[in-house]
């Protein structure tokens, strides 16, 4: 009789345990990155009333063999398992909400300890730094210098008031046509911003002027500085209207105004016998200088997250520099971490 009890109130026991489980996975249904469990039972040990017996060896005794006879004595707790399905990812509007498609977790320090989650709903600090909302605890991943990620694991830091330095104009290429109809002696000027070291705006005229049917002279001049060299050449086409010979050898040099450092800026108008730069059409003149490769000196105006967990800086002289990245732990077993509370796992 009591060991009839016993097996009823392991069922009992053990089924409470289930109820508990489900009870918990309806309570957190809204829990950021939340993984759902599950309760698999076991049978207890069976008690061994009778053994059994193997069929007599005498082939005249038509006896057979007999069967063990054992009592269950209940049940118990196979697992608890945590099941890491996949879940939906929303999108929040907030640069700082992440979340992980995969089984791998973000990485979280409390400043002694590594601990792993799933919830990616982060925020920033008043240090800058980038930590779970629910604890503190500060998101590792690697930083970068002067855009380059280090190899260091660290704390998340998003550098506010961040310069992005001055960077002097090294290159300007050239587009558009040359009138092949305008006569000898006319002229057309284009002009564009190039910046010194120091992020000094310095204003780069450059003149063209036809020569002969085929070619058009350049002169180039700066409105503030010192010219040094470069300032002048030509530029031949041939009866396709495709130059005909390369950009001149010499880069145009000038000492700027501001005292920054000689700035030389190789003036690209194309590629010969091509019509990707400057061309020699009957058509209006239309030659502009299109891009430059320099810039001012910028602030950090606003950061994103990519899909590789890497962070990029805009500043605002429209230069975009990686900030950071975002680590991942991965392990063969995730189910085995055991739960510490505030979403978070050891």
């Amino acid at each position: 009789m009591m060991r009839s009890l016993f097996a009823g109130v392991s069922g009992l026991r053990n089924h409470q345990i289930r109820m508990d489980v489900i009870g918990n996975n309806i309570a957190n249904v809204n829990t950021v990155a939340f993984k759902s469990s599950r309760v698999t039972f076991e049978e207890s040990f069976a008690q061994l009333v009778q053994g059994a017996s193997r069929p007599p060896g005498d082939s005249a005794n038509v006896s057979g063999g007999v069967n063990p006879v054992q009592v269950g004595l209940g049940m118990n707790i196979g697992s608890i398992d945590l099941l890491f399905t996949q879940g939906n990812i929303e999108s929040t509007g907030v640069n700082t909400d992440l979340a992980i498609s995969g089984d791998s977790f973000f990485v979280v320090s409390d400043g002694t300890q590594n601990f792993y989650t799933r919830s990616g709903n982060f925020q920033l600090d008043a240090n800058g730094r980038m930590v779970a909302s629910t604890n503190g605890y500060v998101v590792q991943g690697r930083l970068a210098e002067n855009g380059v990620l280090q190899d260091s694991i660290t704390d998340i830091r998003l550098p506010f008031g961040q310069k992005s330095a001055a960077n002097a104009t090294t290159a300007v290429s050239l587009a558009g046509n040359l009138d092949a109809e305008a006569t000898v002696g006319d002229q057309r000027e284009t002009t564009i911003t190039v910046y010194d070291a120091m992020g000094g705006r310095d204003e780069l005229t450059i003149t063209f002027e036809k020569a002969t049917p085929t070619t058009w002279t350049y002169s180039v001049a700066v409105a503030d500085g010192t010219t040094v060299s470069g300032d002048s050449g030509t530029l031949t086409f041939d009866n396709q209207g495709r130059l005909t010979t390369p950009v001149p050898a010499t880069a145009f040099e000038f000492t700027p105004a501001s005292g920054a450092a000689n700035v030389s800026v190789a003036i690209d108008f194309g590629a010969a016998d091509t019509i990707t730069g400057l061309s020699q059409f009957a058509a209006p003149s239309t030659a502009v200088t299109k891009e430059q490769d320099g810039y001012t000196m910028g602030d950090l105006e606003r950061f994103s997250v990519d899909q590789t967990g890497t962070i990029t800086g805009a500043f605002t002289n429209g230069v975009t520099l990686t900030l950071g990245q975002l680590v991942l732990g991965d392990f063969n077993n995730p189910a085995g971490l055991i739960r510490t509370g505030d979403n978070m796992s050891t």
